[in-house]
């Protein structure tokens, strides 16, 4: 079933903020509307790109029923739980509202640097703790270590409800082992926007995409021909974002993906510290980026 409900693009949302850095939930509710209208298959909420880590717990409760609410049902909502103090998320699925979400995912955790031992279990502690299925994420670009092949597999032949990953390791062997190994109903989707077309057809379901929040129609109908194998025509939809992919993610993320959404009126362009907006220089591409769609 997950892979079912699943299958094509995620968007992992954007969290816009006000000019005194709360919450902008007006903006919020444009952008889900706008990536929903524009044919993405799920959202995301208080990812990496939500800049979950500068929330509050009080926050990210209210942007979780926020997004259940304005999504309406209308596609799965998948909610970010992740860190490196077991414990703490243990309580974080106690006491977050996670009713309504159709799944977890779960960043491996980052600066400790556990074992691939220490990473079993600490996966399997947390779906010992929910029902609802968890997606690994495994992107040790921002978290030091990442989850071997061996490990992935398994977790997911011995834990019940570890039931996907998010693989942005960049690493096509490790993926392409992955999709050997697993079981059948196991989903595994991209975690890299730029790689999500050969990486789709080398078996993955689809895409956890950041991209989708400033081109959600041009991006998710790439990743549909692609699941279709109908390369040829993806790769034309493709080459369009290519310079675009590289300008979200020039200086962090989401400062490049606030600033598309800002250019195109959608949010305010504020990120809170560490992460600081994109240079002049940066948005200057942007600008002309955003000329050529």
């Amino acid at each position: 079933m997950l892979r079912d409900k699943l299958r094509g693009t995620g968007v992992a949302l954007v969290t816009p903020f006000t000019s005194d850095l709360k919450v902008d939930f007006d903006a919020l509710g444009r952008v889900i509307d706008f990536v929903l209208r524009d044919g993405v298959e799920y959202l995301i909420t208080l990812g990496t790109t939500g800049e979950a880590p500068t929330l509050s717990k009080e926050e990210k409760k209210e942007v979780i029923q926020f997004t259940y609410s304005k999504s309406d049902g209308r596609v799965p909502v998948v909610v970010g739980v992740g860190g490196n103090n077991t414990a703490e998320l243990l309580n974080d699925l106690e006491t977050l509202p996670l009713d309504k979400a159709f799944a977890i995912l779960s960043a491996s955790p980052y600066y400790n640097k556990p074992s691939q031992e220490g990473l079993f279990q600490h996966y399997k502690a947390l779906a010992a703790a929910t029902p609802k299925p968890i997606i690994l994420y495994n992107v040790p670009g921002r978290t030091g270590r990442s989850i071997s092949a061996e490990t992935v597999i398994r977790l997911a032949t011995e834990v019940d409800n570890i039931s996907g990953i998010k693989e942005a390791s960049g690493d096509m062997a490790q993926c392409m082992r992955i999709l050997r190994d697993k079981p059948s109903d196991f989903l595994v989707v991209s975690g890299d926007d730029a790689l999500a077309l050969p990486q789709i057809a080398c078996g993955m379901d689809g895409v956890i995409s950041v991209a989708a929040n400033c081109f959600p129609k041009l991006f998710s109908e790439m990743v549909r021909m692609s699941l279709r194998g109908d390369f040829k025509s993806a790769k034309a939809f493709n080459d369009k974002m290519i310079d675009g992919y590289t300008l979200l993610f020039n200086e962090n993320n989401p400062a490049g993906v606030k600033a598309f959404l800002s250019e195109s009126g959608m949010i305010e362009n504020f990120l809170r510290l560490p992460l600081v907006p994109l240079s002049p220089n940066g948005l200057a591409k942007i600008r002309e980026y955003q000329k050529t769609l």
